[in-house]
C-alpha cells in the first residue's frame, strides 16, 4: 500500500512539474509572433554573429568552427538558462508555495526542465547544421544524451542552491550574473584550450561546464569517444553537484519559508 501511495505521489509531482514548465514556456514567449522558435533562432543568430567575428582567427586551427561554436553556445545556454531561471523559481511562486502543499524542490526542478525543453529545440537545429556541414553520422552521437543528462543534473544541483540563496539574499542575482560572465569565458566556447598553457589551462580543463561542452563536441562533431578521465569528470560533477545542491536545499528550505512568509 505504501508503494502505491509513493507511486501516486510521483505521478502527481510529475504532473505539477509539467504544468509549471508549460506555464513558464507560455509566459516566456507571450506577445511574440514566433514563440518557441526563438529558442532555435537565438543560438543560430548568436552563432552567425560570433562566427563572422571569430572565424578569421580560429577557422584554420579549429575544424568545423561554426559547429564548434554552436555546440558550445547551446550547452552554455542550457546551463545558464537552467540555473538563472531556477534561482528565481521559489520567489516567483511565493504565493503558490504558501497555499499549495507540494514539495518546494519541484519549483526549481520545473525551471530546469523548461531549459531542457528549450535545449531540445536548439538541438534539432544543431542536427540540421550537421547535415549542412556534411558531418557523417557516427555511433559516438548516441552518447550525446548521456552528456546532456549529466549537465542537466549538475545544473539542477546549482539551481537548488541558487533558489534558496536568492530567497534569502536578493543580491545573489547580481553576483551570479558576474560569476556567469567569468564562467562563460572560462568554458572555451569560442576558442580552443590548445592556445593556453600552465595553470589557466588546467583550471579550464577541470571546469565542469567546459568538460560537458568538450565531450559534446567530441561525440557530435568529431566522432570521438570521451576518455576515462573525461567520463570520470562528467559523472563526478553531475552526481556530486546534484547531491550537494540537494543537501543544501534541504538544509535551507525551512529557513527560506520562514523568510518568505
Amino acid at each position: 500500500m505504501k508503494m502505491k501511495i509513493n507511486t501516486e505521489q510521483i505521478k502527481q509531482y510529475l504532473f505539477v512539474i509539467r504544468q509549471l514548465s508549460s506555464r513558464e514556456i507560455k509566459r516566456r514567449y507571450t506577445r511574440t509572433y514566433l514563440g518557441i522558435l526563438w529558442s532555435v533562432l537565438n543560438p543560430l543568430l548568436t552563432m552567425i554573429v560570433m562566427a563572422v567575428v571569430f572565424t578569421q582567427i580560429f577557422q584554420r586551427s579549429i575544424e568545423h568552427y561554426p559547429l564548434y561554436l554552436m555546440a558550445g553556445q547551446i550547452l552554455w545556454q542550457l546551463f545558464s538558462g537552467a540555473t538563472n531561471s531556477a534561482m528565481t523559481s521559489l520567489v516567483d511562486n511565493k504565493t503558490l508555495l504558501t497555499r499549495v502543499k507540494q514539495p518546494k524542490i519541484i519549483f526549481p526542478m520545473s525551471r530546469v526542465f523548461t531549459a531542457a525543453v528549450n535545449f531540445g529545440y536548439t538541438f534539432i537545429a544543431f542536427l540540421a547544421l550537421l547535415l549542412v556541414f556534411r558531418i557523417s553520422p557516427s555511433f559516438t552521437m548516441l552518447l550525446a544524451p548521456v552528456v546532456f543528462l549529466c549537465m542537466l543534473m549538475f545544473s539542477m544541483g546549482i539551481g537548488y542552491i541558487l533558489s534558496c540563496l536568492y530567497g534569502l539574499f536578493g543580491d545573489i542575482r547580481y553576483l551570479y550574473s558576474v560569476l556567469l560572465m567569468m564562467w562563460m569565458y572560462l568554458s572555451a566556447i569560442f576558442y580552443s584550450v590548445e592556445y593556453l598553457s600552465g595553470p589557466i589551462r588546467t583550471f579550464i580543463e577541470n571546469n565542469p561546464v567546459y568538460n560537458y561542452i568538450h565531450c559534446f563536441r567530441k561525440v557530435m562533431i568529431y566522432g570521438q569517444w570521451p576518455d576515462g578521465g573525461e567520463w570520470l569528470l562528467m559523472i563526478g560533477w553531475a552526481v556530486g553537484g546534484y547531491l550537494v545542491g540537494l543537501f543544501a536545499f534541504r538544509k535551507m528550505e525551512h529557513k527560506l519559508m520562514m523568510h518568505l512568509w
